[in-house]
C-alpha cells in the first residue's frame, strides 16, 4: 500500500520508516499538507498528516478523489481536520490519542525555568563575556502557587513537577484527576486560578469553550508578576490581548512553545523573510518572552511512540478494527 506523510522533520524520517519496516511504500515528505500540496498525494491510499496541515473539505475532497481512504494525524489535536467531510467523503480518520506525557510536562518546565531565571539572557550576555548579574534575578518557585488549566495525562505530569518544587497546586478542568488530588492539588474556578497563581500552565485540547480561555480579561486578573507558560495549542491564548499586556510592563515571563498562527511559520526557516506577522514579530521584541517552535513533544520517546501509533493505525485500517484512535470509522460496506 502506498502510504504519504506530510511534514515530516529529519529527526523524526528514520523512526517512521523503522515504524512502518517495508511493510508499505512509505513516502516521506516535508511539505504541509494545503490545497496548494493536495495532488501530492494521488494514488496513496493512506496520508499520514501533523499538526500544522491544512485538511479542511476543500483538501479532503482533493485527497478522497484520488484515492485517499485513511488520514492518520500524528498527533493528539486535530482541530485542523474537517471530520464532518472526512465522513461525508467516505475517509476513515485516526490520530495518536496519547503519547508521553512526560515530554510535553518537563519542556513546559524548561520553560518556566528559563523565563523566571533569565536564561535565554544570560546566555546571550555571556557569549560576549558579559558575566555581569544586572537583571537576572529570579524566584524561588517553592513555595509558590501552580495554576494548571487541564490536568489529563500532561497536565498531572506537570503538576508532579511542581509538587516536587513544593508548590502549591491549583487546578481547572471539567473533571478533578484523582491522581492530582493526591498531590494536595486544589480544584478551583478559572477566575480564582488566573487570580491567585504565580505560574499557569496550560494543558487544555482546542475546543469552542476552551478557545482564547486566556483573553483580556484573564490576563487582567492575573499578578503583575506571574509566569505564563503554553505548550498545549496556540488557539488558547488571544495573542493580541497578551502583547498588549506585555506592553504595559506586566507580567514577570511568558514561555510559548504554540502559536496561534504557527502554520506556515512554525517548523520552517524563515529566517531569510520579512516577518509579516506583526504580533509574533512585536512578542519576539520582549526580553521577557521565550517563544520555542512546537517542540515540546520532540523527544525520542514520544517521537517514537506516535509514530509506532501511527503505523499501527494503518494496520487496524486494513484488519477493519477500530479503537480509541479512531476518530471517523471506515464507512460500512453496502
Amino acid at each position: 500500500m502506498d502510504v504519504v506523510a506530510y511534514g515530516v522533520v529529519a529527526d523524526e524520517r528514520p523512526l517512521l520508516e523503522k515504524a512502518f519496516d517495508g511493510r508499505h511504500r512509505l513516502r516521506c515528505l516535508d511539505l504541509v499538507l494545503d490545497r496548494d500540496t493536495a495532488a501530492t498525494a494521488a494514488g496513496c491510499a493512506v496520508v499520514c498528516s501533523n499538526v500544522n496541515d491544512v485538511l479542511d473539505e476543500e483538501v479532503l475532497t482533493v485527497l478522497a478523489n484520488g484515492g485517499t481512504r485513511l488520514v492518520t494525524q500524528r498527533a493528539t489535536g486535530y482541530n485542523n481536520i474537517d471530520l464532518d467531510a472526512a465522513r461525508k467523503l467516505g475517509l476513515s480518520v485516526a490520530r495518536v490519542s496519547h503519547y508521553s506525557p512526560h515530554s510535553v510536562a518537563e519542556f513546559a518546565w524548561a520553560l518556566a525555568l528559563a523565563v523566571n531565571r533569565r536564561v535565554p539572557r544570560a546566555v546571550t550576555r555571556t557569549r560576549d563575556f558579559d558575566f555581569r548579574l544586572n537583571g537576572l534575578m529570579g524566584r524561588d518557585f517553592h513555595g509558590r502557587t501552580a495554576g494548571i488549566l487541564g490536568t489529563g495525562k500532561i497536565g498531572a505530569a506537570f503538576a508532579r513537577i511542581a509538587a516536587g518544587f513544593g508548590m502549591r497546586l491549583l487546578g481547572s478542568d471539567v473533571a478533578e484527576n484523582p491522581e492530582c488530588l493526591a498531590l494536595g492539588m486544589e480544584y478551583v474556578d478559572r477566575d480564582r486560578l488566573f487570580t491567585e497563581s504565580d505560574l499557569i500552565s496550560l494543558h487544555l485540547p482546542l475546543l469552542p469553550d476552551t478557545y482564547h480561555v486566556v483573553d483580556g480579561d484573564a490576563l487582567r486578573r492575573m499578578k503583575d508578576d506571574a509566569i505564563l507558560i503554553n505548550t498545549s495549542r496556540g488557539g488558547l491564548m488571544d495573542t493580541h490581548a497578551l502583547v498588549e499586556t506585555l506592553r504595559e510592563g506586566r507580567l514577570d515571563g511568558v514561555g510559548l512553545d504554540v502559536y496561534e498562527e504557527e502554520a506556515g511559520v512554525f517548523f520552517f526557516d524563515r529566517s531569510l523573510d520579512v516577518m509579516t506577522d506583526d504580533t509574533l514579530a512585536r512578542l519576539m521584541t520582549f526580553r521577557n518572552v521565550l517563544v520555542s517552535s512546537h517542540q515540546a513533544y520532540f523527544t525520542h520517546d514520544a517521537v517514537g511512540q506516535i509514530v509506532q501509533a501511527t503505523a499501527r493505525n494503518v494496520e487496524d485500517h486494513l484488519a477493519g478494527r477500530t479503537g480509541e484512535n479512531v476518530l471517523v470509522p471506515p464507512p460500512a460496506p453496502r
